[in-house]
């Protein structure tokens, strides 16, 4: 079936192009009689006005460019859900961004945006840094950051505050006796091991403990799970904590192997909930994060910043909520 045009359109009513495009873009300087002709020929014709054409005309494209990493795809489905949801009663448009490292890098990303005249760009992608978002706020377009604590004239975001939830996660720990507390490397998701480190450092400075450590994943190893098999052979923790699913699996079967019993002997948590850990055994305790809603809420602050909506916070925080299961005793 031929795909109609707004050549079409024209042809139909007997009216230019330029005024189809009027029509189609709401102008008021058509009459009215012309208008209800052109609106019975895209009724007529079944013609389906193409948003970015629509949009070179107002210049806007009601299109938005979503950036996530490919690394983090398991974890983002649910945001990209939520934010779809509500980019389609607003009518918008998106364009999805992958950062894949090494082959991709922000950079390259951030041109690709500038040259596709978006209207808007949201964030997901807790390596970029400073720099990098002062380039993209020279633009002058709105941004809305997922998962980073930054705002600026023409910046917003949603958040949780992972190093919050790790506070107080450490500080129950402490309070019952256990101070041998460790967090473990994540080289994919720095941004977030930085706050979970600040936060347990935290709890532990205000009550003057020490036996905070750091796991660090030497470079020669190319997976966590290699590296914890040997380590746990001379070491040993009351509790680990982990960002991500994969990890806290891995410490689980590395401190098994070592004849460590979780969690009579160590308790693991992993920061980040998903669908897996109450699939595996023993199941994971982990913090349940309202990933559909910061999708949402990105969205939602997206269509503010566009419209010129007031928004009465450019830092959204949402909440999270502690899962215990059998990886933990608390």
């Amino acid at each position: 079936m031929k795909r109609v045009t707004i050549y079409d359109v024209a042809k139909e009513a007997k009216v230019s192009l330029a005024t189809v495009s009027r029509v189609i873009n709401g102008l008021d300087i058509v009459r009215e009689d012309t208008r209800e002709r052109v609106q019975e020929a895209i009724h007529k014709l079944g013609y389906k006005p193409n948003a970015i054409a629509q949009g070179l005309a107002l210049q806007k494209t009601t299109t938005l460019a979503l950036v996530v990493p490919e690394a983090s795809f398991n974890y983002t489905g649910q945001i990209i859900n939520g934010l779809l949801d509500v980019a389609k009663i607003y009518k918008y448009n998106i364009v999805l961004h992958t950062t894949t490292e090494g082959i991709m890098e922000i950079n390259e990303i951030i041109e690709t945006i500038i040259k596709s005249r978006v209207d808007g760009v949201i964030i997901y992608n807790d390596k970029l840094l400073y720099d990098e978002l002062q380039e993209l706020t020279k633009y002058e377009f709105p941004i809305v950051l997922i998962g980073n604590r930054m705002s600026d004239n023409n910046v917003a975001c949603v958040y949780v505050d992972i190093e919050k939830a790790t506070y107080e996660l450490v500080g129950k720990y402490l309070d019952r006796g256990s101070d041998n507390i460790a967090i473990i490397e994540d080289r994919k998701n720095p941004f977030a091991i930085k706050q979970m480190i600040d936060g347990a450092q935290r709890a532990f400075q205000e009550r003057n403990k020490s036996g905070f450590s750091f796991i660090d994943i030497p470079n020669n190893y190319r997976s966590s799970y290699e590296f914890l098999k040997n380590y746990f052979k001379t070491e040993k923790h009351d509790v680990i904590i982990t960002h991500r699913d994969s990890q806290a699996l891995a410490t689980i079967n590395a401190a098994q192997e070592n004849k460590l019993l979780i969690p009579d002997q160590m308790e693991v948590i992993c920061v980040i909930d998903t669908k897996y850990n109450a699939m595996v055994r023993p199941q994971l305790s982990a913090f349940a994060i309202p990933s559909y809603d910061l999708g949402a809420v990105a969205m939602r602050i997206m269509t503010k910043m566009l419209h010129d909506e007031i928004l009465e916070d450019k830092e959204i925080e949402l909440s999270y909520l502690f899962t215990p299961r059998q990886s933990t005793k608390i």
